[in-house]
């Protein structure tokens, strides 16, 4: 059989959480059947400004469409119509104007799925939120295996939406909790569904002590890996940390890997390093006291699992149910849902080197065992079966126009 993955960005240099796990289960799945990426040339999701060069390449061994996106997105113009939408009801031609302007809208990539329904047995379409899965789902809804990546933010709740809950053959979440709060939502517990999460793939030589030389990190640091904007509530984290820091004497900084668009504070407790891959970034988590995790929307977090796997404990936002029952189930982590909350599991993490130990050893557990890439994989290819044809081998590949 082969098989489609649509995304709206792809690739080493694309800092998001959905599109490295969308990377991660291609690459993954590309050991079993012929996988093909369909996707735009973006990179930044901010403008959607075209920065790949269109056409086929290679990234590990997955052969990657890129197709150009129409235009850049005008970010002040949808901050307003994303107002709009969300300050109250609105009907379907104003969420339709939401979702042109939320993009990325590539007629290229479009064309390119409606002319290759015959060339996939499956497409599995990454993320619901962006225009890529919203308009291609629809065109070959027979075919369309959604990992929606779904959390309990205001956009869930658009009109729009329930077109794309409800049109694919199967749906396969991150975990439990999505699954059950998207039945909930959208009634749609009848589709073939399943949560089966994403695994990690780990660099064999993790250093902490190299990091710390590499970067000058002495004593306790927290590490945020993540996109630094509004949107993951990292804003949040930056108040609670310097508060913490003004009122107690400790040695204690706050590692930033990641970009975006929020200003960082300039204060010499925070360190931002920008965006980071590969070694330095498990290095990091291996030396860090712990990972923290501001976000209040997520569907699954990779780097919560990267940081359990290098015996390193985790605080989150439990205002995200996810990470909250991922924490719970796991034993792994902490989490807090005000300042006062943050001040003292902060608190409890760098006094109590006993209770670190212990919520690392169990998140490591908790994480070699569920999300083992033997069991995503065999997961996922008993999914797929549901969608090969016995006859799609033996049809011709098709030529993809990239204009």
């Amino acid at each position: 059989m082969r098989v489609a993955f649509v995304v709206q960005r792809y690739g080493n240099e694309v800092n998001g959480g959905a599109e490295l796990e969308c990377r991660s289960i291609a690459e993954h799945v590309n050991r079993h059947v012929p996988v093909d990426v369909l996707t735009t040339c973006a990179i930044d999701y901010y403008k959607w400004t075209n920065e790949y060069a269109p056409g086929i390449s290679d990234l590990n061994g997955v052969r990657v469409h890129r197709f150009p996106v129409d235009q850049l997105r005008d970010f002040s113009k949808f901050q307003a119509i994303t107002q709009r939408v969300l300050s109250g009801p609105t009907d379907l031609i104003t969420q339709l104007e939401w979702m042109r302007a939320q993009g990325p809208i590539s007629s290229g990539l479009l064309r390119a799925i409606a002319q290759a329904r015959d060339t996939y047995d499956a497409f599995v379409f990454f993320t619901y939120l962006y225009a890529p899965t919203y308009y291609g789902i629809q065109l070959v809804p027979d075919k369309a295996l959604l990992a929606p990546m779904a959390h309990d933010e205001p956009f869930i709740y658009l009109d729009i939406f329930r077109a794309v809950f409800h049109l694919p053959r199967y749906i396969v979440f991150n975990t439990e909790v999505e699954q059950q709060m998207t039945h909930r939502i959208f009634d749609n517990a009848y589709i073939p569904s399943s949560a089966v999460g994403v695994g990690v793939d780990m660099p064999p030589d993790v250093d902490a002590d190299r990091f710390r030389a590499k970067y000058n990190l002495s004593g306790d640091f927290m590490i945020y890996i993540g996109r630094v904007d509004q949107g993951k509530n990292v804003h949040e984290l930056f108040d609670y940390f310097l508060a913490f820091r003004a009122k107690h004497d400790r040695d204690l900084k706050l590692v930033i890997m990641g970009n975006g668009a929020l200003p960082i504070p300039d204060h010499p407790d925070v360190v931002p390093l920008g965006f980071i891959t590969g070694q330095d970034k498990f290095d990091g988590l291996a030396a860090a006291t712990a990972l923290v995790l501001p976000s209040k929307y997520e569907s699954l977090s990779i780097a919560v699992l990267e940081a359990w796997l290098v015996n390193t404990p985790v605080l989150v936002n439990g205002e995200c149910e996810v990470l909250k029952e991922q924490c719970r189930l796991s034993k792994g982590g902490l989490w807090y849902q005000s300042r006062e909350e943050f001040v003292v599991a902060l608190s409890e993490l760098l006094d109590r080197p006993d209770l670190r130990r212990r919520l690392a050893e169990a998140g490591r557990e908790f994480a070699a065992t569920k999300y083992a890439w033997e069991r995503i994989e065999r997961c996922y290819m008993d999914i797929l079966k549901r969608f090969d044809s016995n006859s799609i081998d033996m049809l011709p590949r098709r030529s993809l126009s990239h204009s």
